[in-house]
């Protein structure tokens, strides 16, 4: 059993700052790729950002040079640093991570339960 828990959600005036972070518990043998989403109300969830276990990143285009995906292997975590904040930017931030489990040494998908993000203009 896996568990991912976001944090770092919260009420932030545009222009403003919020880290997020995506801590990973259970049966982890080892994390894979991991990716940051976002679900705002009335559309569909999209992604954000990807980061691979070896640090490579990528970032839909309108998050490009705002956001940064990081991790600690060390610690099962995954962060993602937001800067430059606008209202469109909020959301539902869930994480997303490809863990292969201890038990049966094969990969699966989790999902986090989300983290609040509201930019107020």
């Amino acid at each position: 059993q896996v568990q991912l828990v976001e944090s770092g959600g919260g009420l932030v005036q545009a222009g403003g700052s919020l880290r997020l972070s995506c801590a990973a518990s259970g049966s982890i043998f080892s994390i894979n790729a991991v990716g940051w989403y976002r679900q705002a109300p009335g559309k569909q969830r999209e992604l954000v950002a990807t980061i691979t276990r070896d640090g490579t990143t990528d970032y839909a285009g309108s998050m490009k040079g705002r956001f940064t995906i990081s991790r600690d292997n060390a610690k099962n975590t995954v962060y993602l640093q937001m800067n430059s904040l606008k209202a469109e930017d909020t959301a539902v931030y869930y994480c997303y991570a490809r863990v292969v489990v201890t038990t049966s040494g094969l990969e699966y998908g989790y999902w986090g339960p989300g983290t609040q993000v509201t930019v107020s203009s």
